[in-house]
């Protein structure tokens, strides 16, 4: 089980002006919660929040140290609940954390390391990832960083389904068995048919073709019934 520090400290209150204020100053307003705990108001870096999410331990444990602005430090263990961000710009607006409870199971969604090269598509199939993540139940001890799927084996057609996943004891998968992770598929390729012309447009051709006019300086045929003029002089 991975834990991941993040200093927080006590905030006395909670109206806009001072949750303004502090995001001005760098931090983000953020409450602390669980089943049994009572509600701490924190805030807690920006950036500290910032590059958790972005090596995506929000999803991890998070050990929050809580400082109460006097001598005591106080260690929390939870997960981040939820987290809101603002529309137009894209920045963190609050942050809800969560107690853990190393006693009483959780629901986490794991995410699906894909090894191995499949034989399908050495002979010409698509590997598909059909899910990234799989919802498991465990004690938060027991939690998995990661389930490794192996699709060395996959043939053309062939797929793998989350009974096929092997989990430690003590993990319990959530989703439906016979669900698809990965498949390697046929690769589709788009036929090119070659243009066919109108039929219409061919006769029509064949027709000025049939009665075009006759080329410059050349003698026009006589009409039937009537003899060629006499030269004059004879």
């Amino acid at each position: 089980m991975e834990v991941t520090d993040l200093a927080a400290q006590v905030r006395k209150e909670q109206k806009k002006g001072p949750s303004r204020r502090l995001r001005q100053s760098g931090f983000i307003p953020a409450i602390f919660y669980g089943r049994a705990a009572e509600n701490i108001l924190l805030a807690v870096r920006n950036d500290e929040l910032v590059k958790l999410h972005k090596d995506k331990k929000d999803h991890a444990f998070i050990k929050l140290i809580i400082d109460d602005g006097g001598s005591k430090k106080t260690e929390k263990l939870s997960l981040i609940k939820e987290l809101q961000v603002q529309p137009l710009t894209g920045k963190f607006y609050h942050a809800d954390f969560y107690e853990v409870d190393i006693k009483r199971k959780i629901t986490m969604d794991v995410s699906l390391r894909f090894i191995g090269k499949a034989i399908g598509v050495e002979n010409g199939g698509e590997l598909q990832h059909i899910r990234r993540e799989v919802k498991v139940s465990c004690l938060p001890l027991n939690l998995p960083d990661h389930i490794d799927v192996d699709v060395t084996n996959l043939e053309i057609g062939d797929s793998i389904k989350i009974r096929d996943l092997t989990v430690a004891e003590g993990v319990t998968m959530l989703d439906r068995p016979d669900s698809s992770v990965a498949s390697v598929a046929v690769i589709k390729v788009a036929k090119v048919e070659e243009p066919v012309k109108e039929e219409g447009a061919a006769e029509e051709g064949a027709a000025v073709a049939e009665g075009e006019a006759p080329a410059a300086g050349a003698a026009a045929p006589a009409e039937k019934g009537k003899a060629a003029p006499a030269e004059k002089g004879k």
